[in-house]
């Protein structure tokens, strides 16, 4: 999977919130612990493509990182 993965502390929650922006700006996850909330976005991406490619939905576009050229 090539998705962004966001993963932010937050001082509100008090847990790491993770944003998955490919598939919307409502589209999050949490723990307790970076490497839960990066567990749980690896969790919940497998379910998004496998929901998407169920329903015969296109998947998000990877965004991907320009690399300039020198």
């Amino acid at each position: 999977m090539k998705y962004t993965i966001v993963i932010q502390w937050s001082d509100e929650d008090e847990c790491f919130v993770v944003s998955l922006p490919e598939w919307g700006e409502f589209c999050h996850t949490h723990g307790d612990t970076y490497e839960e909330a990066f567990k749980n976005a690896q969790e919940v991406l497998e379910m998004l493509i496998k929901s998407s490619l169920a329903d015969g939905q296109t998947l998000p576009e990877p965004k991907t990182l320009e690399k300039s050229l020198k």
